[in-house]
């Protein structure tokens, strides 16, 4: 499926992303009162990272993801698992049928959709006090590793900034008029990455590659030297989780 931004080229990059906090996800299901067998929508589900971390707490979920490659990966990563099915769709056109599921969540993909139409679409395949999460990781930019690393794609990118992923949803969630007040959660949480493995990361960075434009390659490689110049096999990158979850009215 066609869309306005494509993950095509990024798709193996991303399996090589680092997943959520399990402590933000237990807390969001807790606050949920999420059961085992209960239906989840995972919107955007990409090489089914969350999509993963919710079929192994016995949840069954519908992941929709409008890429083929993307699908295709995760379809491989869950190829074993019998409470995991996949379609093909976006946020604001899932394709799934009304009232059916229990939780809707959107992980790193709510800020690539029409929020407002997403939200709506959301609703309707909702049941009647289902419930929607929309999360992403952060990296925290004040560790000098990030921070570094901040300051060389910025001398190559002096106007690049992170968009809609690292803003507060709440305003955008609850001026739809569809869900009650909104909770905000975080968990910290440390990622090792080997070197290798952190450059891949950042060969999926599609934020960095839309705005760089000509110079991704360029930035990726001096990403990539200077974190060999590190002379350490791996690293430690610090991220938060953020989640943003509210009950349908």
């Amino acid at each position: 499926m066609k869309t306005e931004w494509d993950y095509t080229t990024l798709a193996d990059a991303y399996l090589k992303r680092p997943d959520y906090a399990d402590a933000a996800i237990d807390a969001m299901l807790s606050i949920a009162g999420a059961q085992k067998g209960d239906c989840f929508c995972d919107i955007g589900a990409g090489v089914a990272h969350l999509t993963l971390m919710l079929a192994s707490r016995g949840l069954d979920v519908v992941a929709v993801e409008p890429n083929d490659a993307m699908r295709n990966n995760g379809i491989k990563r869950t190829q074993n698992l019998t409470n995991v099915r996949w379609h093909e769709g976006t946020g604001e056109v899932t394709g799934q049928a009304a009232g059916v599921f229990d939780m809707v969540t959107f992980g790193s993909s709510f800020n690539v959709c029409d929020r407002q139409r997403a939200l709506k679409e959301t609703a309707r395949i909702l049941k009647p006090r289902g419930w929607f999460a929309c999360m992403w990781n952060h990296r925290l930019l004040e560790d000098p590793i990030q921070a570094k690393i901040e300051a060389i794609i910025k001398a190559h990118v002096q106007s690049y900034g992170y968009g809609t992923r690292r803003e507060d949803q709440t305003n955008v969630i609850e001026t739809s008029g569809l869900f009650r007040p909104v909770i905000h959660l975080d968990s910290r949480v440390m990622h090792e990455q080997s070197i290798d493995e952190c450059v891949e990361a950042w060969r999926s960075h599609a934020t960095l590659e839309r705005q760089a434009g000509p110079a991704f390659h360029e930035v990726v490689a001096a990403i990539k030297n200077y974190l060999q110049s590190l002379g350490t096999p791996s690293i430690q990158i610090p991220y938060s989780t953020n989640i943003w979850i509210a009950q349908l009215r």
